[in-house]
């Protein structure tokens, strides 16, 4: 993959054969963001779990203390007064049958987190092949299917982000912005880490974590240590 000469002068100031310190690894990160607009800071965690078997899925949410540096829009599925304390909360769009021929027919997809009660869960299985690829669909264990919308709404809005397990078993999150003071980003990492060292599988064997790598949108990885984990 041939990369342009930005991301080739960033790369100049990560040294590949070293495994940094949580800190050291976010400052040297901070260094490397040049593109011209707010780069989202994301870690990639690569377990030895096998995703193939149940016991050893990893899928939860955590809310990061000082947010993630972006505005996230929340589709909310309910009926009856759950409606109006959705709206109350926050939500975006709040709705329930209607919805369906809207993202089905239409494409309709300006959300990038659905929360349901699980009185509308049938209505919102029906969009299964649509949002599940996505990783849109809601989930018990996420947060996102609850009949406290007012809780589910206000923590997503705060900075929730959930974290799961994708085909090769990396687990790929938002952790703030580059422009984030350093002391933030490294605040909401350790609770994210807290939160992945507790989700732990108990029949894994073996290795749990095997690498963490910080990089920013456009830049390079850098590796941090797993050694604190």
């Amino acid at each position: 993959m041939k990369h342009g000469k930005k991301y080739m002068e960033a790369a100049k100031k990560v040294d590949r054969a070293t495994l940094y310190d949580p800190e050291e690894a976010i400052n040297v990160v901070k260094s490397t963001a040049t593109a011209k607009f707010d780069e989202t800071v994301e870690v990639h965690i690569r377990t030895g779990c096998d995703g193939r078997h149940a016991e050893q899925q990893i899928r939860g949410a955590v809310v990061l203390p000082n947010g993630t540096g972006r505005v996230t829009r929340v589709l909310v599925f309910a009926k009856g007064d759950k409606i109006a304390e959705a709206e109350a909360a926050g939500a975006d769009h709040v709705g329930g049958d209607e919805l369906i021929p809207r993202i089905q027919n239409d494409g309709w997809l300006d959300f990038d987190v659905v929360v349901a009660t699980p009185d509308m869960m049938g209505v919102v299985g029906r969009l299964g092949k649509i949002l599940g690829p996505k990783g849109l669909m809601p989930n018990p264990k996420a947060g996102t299917v609850t009949m406290d919308v007012t809780k589910a709404v206000k923590d997503i809005k705060a900075g929730k982000i959930e974290y799961r397990l994708d085909k090769t078993n990396i687990i790929h999150v938002p952790v703030g912005k580059a422009s984030f003071e350093a002391e933030k980003l490294m605040e909401n990492f350790n609770t994210l880490m807290d939160a992945i060292v507790k989700a732990k599988p108990s029949s894994l064997k073996g290795q749990y974590l095997r690498s963490i790598v910080l990089s920013t949108t456009m830049g390079p990885g850098v590796k941090v240590s797993t050694a604190k984990y």
